[in-house]
């Protein structure tokens, strides 16, 4: 189950870097927390969210890998809620929850593979399926409303031009969207939409790593792309072919 190992890998390395770096999604949850207190949870998080990758990596401990992941996205996702409730009309708060809940997904999508009762099992895949069918939505909508931001993240040296791309990308995620939702072909477009990412992070965020390597933002955007794409890769895996 490779995606489980790519999904495992940057868990780890996502949960390093929003240790590392005050300016993550984490930091900006806890924030309101006063004191010393905040740091401490943001500790307790991030080891969590450590181990929790580290247990992915294992079959015997990927279950309870799920679990911890899973359980540390839900929390992520429901404070992102309050984001969208203090800035509704902004799109980015809203695809801050579904990237959120896109790793919620794939957490289901390894426990649902390590669940033994075969009808419990089916059924923690079609919802982890229907999840990341919406999370797809959102991808697409979060590049229509902020699509020359996105252009400009496209390396200017692929032809024909960053805004085709932009473009190109926003249909692949509507149309891979579609595929999931209404379960035709789900599974091989889950597992072009993990490629679709992977390339992300490769043609984007890597360059950005090699030029910038102190700039810690660039390292927690390379690892959210990879453990989107790895989440995204094992639902691929309990998706019907």
């Amino acid at each position: 189950m490779y995606g489980r190992f790519v999904f495992g890998a940057f868990a780890v390395m996502f949960g390093v870097v929003s240790l590392m770096w005050r300016g993550s999604d984490m930091w900006a949850y806890l924030h309101p927390i006063p004191g010393g207190l905040g740091t401490i949870v943001a500790w307790i998080l991030a080891i969590a969210q450590i181990a929790g990758g580290a247990a992915l990596l294992l079959p015997r401990t990927a279950r309870f890998g799920a679990i911890v992941l899973g359980f540390i996205f839900v929390l992520f996702a429901l404070a992102a809620i309050f984001g969208i409730i203090g800035s509704p009309t902004a799109y980015f708060q809203y695809g801050n929850f579904f990237e959120k809940l896109s790793v919620v997904c794939g957490a289901l999508a390894v426990y649902a593979v390590t669940e033994p009762n075969l009808a419990r099992s089916s059924a923690l895949g079609r919802v982890a399926r229907l999840g990341l069918g919406l999370c797809a939505v959102s991808f697409a909508l979060s590049q229509i409303f902020y699509l020359q931001f996105t252009a400009s993240l496209v390396p200017k040296w692929i032809p024909p031009n960053q805004v085709f791309w932009a473009n190109a990308t926003t249909a692949a995620f509507l149309l891979a969207a579609l595929a999931i939702l209404i379960n035709r072909d789900a599974r091989l477009a889950l597992r072009l939409m993990a490629a679709m990412l992977a390339l992300f992070g490769v043609l984007v965020w890597f360059p950005q790593l090699i030029a910038h390597p102190a700039a810690l933002g660039n390292w927690s955007e390379f690892a959210d792309t990879f453990l989107i794409a790895g989440a995204t890769w094992v639902v691929a895996e309990v998706a019907p072919v």
